[in-house]
């Protein structure tokens, strides 16, 4: 091991490759469970990463790739392994105006990629509440969500080519700027949500959009849930700016609006539920906005509305809806991704805090999600019984598997969620997934245990 560290830092210079306690500090991270790894090598270039895998590999050991380290699902779990962070390939390498494209290496941060595209007046949509941790290379390989979805679809529709190293360190530069390319197979798809486990991404190509010359943000209150998809589709229909539909269950707004957290109530507590409504459209949008509103508060579908009248008011409302740390505050908890047909959500919701108040009397249950596009995030407080995790998780995602649902909307799968794999793919995809997996990668190499389970069925 120590000729395979030896060597490593020969390839990668000064500062390239950090051990001992220098790894452990750079493991640590408030998103996932802490494991030191064997080493981090931080290589600066493409043709580094090939030479860091054709060594690790050379040597029987593994690679886990890190971006921003801000998943929650153990993707990044590399005890023993070699991390292999990209933070010094972080640059945005080009902006093109006029075909409205960006090529970014994949060890850029999300929000100095969108502060890139904005200087050149374009706009890129991705937008998470982790905007400036997560990285491109991180937001590809879990093909991540976030609050603009409904209208800009998920990372992987903002991905127009790739540059990947493969396994035996072969790089495929495959940095296309076109829309259309028909052109064979498009690779890139095997790549984007695939959580490093068949490719290290290393360099994109992103597609930009036009800035909306306006934006406009509401907060409102509905008392039923049974309004909240008509509500939906009425601003569908009225809004073509409709970027964002985000849902808090009143569980989840008083933990946002109560000591200690910063926020404050923007509308009274006693409401069914809170939405929180984006639009990114014309300049008119505002006067739009407030239109269909008023209509949506006739037709008996909004009991309230808020607003926002200034960034300021807009910036109070967001900070509410990614308040997500006020969830613990009470405890441990489990969290999950799951994604469901809008119309299944009320029975899943109830069925599932009635199956916890039974097991686990006082224990909690919060919800908050994309409504907009079938996505939720479920809390549940264990009740300092952290031994509980493996029941929970079975009355979380038992039920998806009869509602056509999703153990994983936007988060990956990593090492948390593959024993639960089979409840949201057939076998067949599965046995696909593994044949993927061995042809790509037949020494195991990238990412191991990721994301696929045993082929023997077990949870391990």
């Amino acid at each position: 091991m120590t000729t395979l560290l030896a060597t490593l830092e020969a390839i990668l210079g000064p500062g390239g490759l950090l051990t001992g306690e220098a790894a452990a500090e750079r493991a640590f991270s408030p998103w996932t469970r802490a494991a030191t790894p064997l080493a981090i090598a931080r290589p600066r270039s493409a043709p580094e990463v090939a030479q860091v895998l054709r060594t690790v590999a050379a040597a029987g050991g593994s690679i886990v790739p890190w971006g921003g380290r801000t998943g929650l699902v153990e993707g990044t779990a590399a005890e023993g392994a070699v991390a292999l962070s990209l933070d010094r390939m972080a640059a945005v390498e080009d902006i093109d105006p006029v075909g409205q494209t960006m090529t970014v290496q994949a060890g850029c941060v999300l929000a100095t990629a969108c502060e890139a595209a904005a200087a050149q007046g374009l706009f890129l949509p991705l937008d998470l509440g982790s905007r400036g941790s997560a990285t491109i290379g991180g937001t590809i390989s879990t093909n991540a969500g976030g609050n603009r979805v409904l209208r800009y679809g998920m990372m992987r529709d903002m991905v127009l080519g790739l540059e990947v190293v493969l396994a035996d360190g072969t790089i495929v530069t495959g940095l296309n700027r076109l829309i259309k390319n028909n052109a064979g197979y498009d690779l890139k798809q095997l790549f984007i949500g695939s959580e490093g486990t068949l490719g290290i991404v290393t360099r994109a190509v992103l597609r930009l959009r036009p800035t909306p010359p306006a934006q406009g943000t509401a907060l409102l209150a509905v008392d039923t849930f049974e309004a909240l998809p008509r509500l939906l589709r009425a601003l569908e229909a009225g809004l073509p700016g409709l970027s964002a539909f985000e849902v808090m269950w009143p569980e989840f707004y008083r933990l946002v609006t109560t000591e200690p957290a910063r926020g404050r109530p923007i509308l009274p507590d006693g409401h069914g539920y809170y939405v929180l409504v984006e639009t990114l459209g014309p300049e008119d949008g505002g006067a739009l906005l407030e239109a269909r509103l008023e209509a949506a508060l006739a037709d008996g579908l909004v009991t309230d509305a808020v607003i926002a009248k200034s960034q300021a008011e807009r910036d109070r409302m967001w900070a509410l809806r990614d308040d997500v740390a006020q969830v613990a505050r009470n405890g441990p908890v489990a969290t999950f991704d799951v994604s469901l047909p809008i119309t299944a959500m009320p029975d899943y919701v109830a069925g599932l805090r009635a199956a916890v108040a039974g097991r686990w009397p006082g224990a909690s249950v919060v919800v908050f999600g994309h409504l907009g596009d079938g996505n939720l995030h479920v809390i549940v407080g264990l009740a300092d019984d952290a031994t509980a995790r493996p029941e929970v998780e079975a009355l979380v995602y038992g039920p998806l598997a009869t509602c056509d649902g999703s153990i994983s909307a936007e988060h990956g799968v990593g090492l948390s969620k593959r024993g639960h794999l089979g409840l949201s793919r057939s076998p067949e995809e599965l046995d696909l997934m593994r044949r993927l997996k061995a042809a790509l990668d037949p020494a195991q190499l990238l990412n191991p245990g990721k994301v696929l389970p045993p082929a023997d069925g077990s949870h391990g």
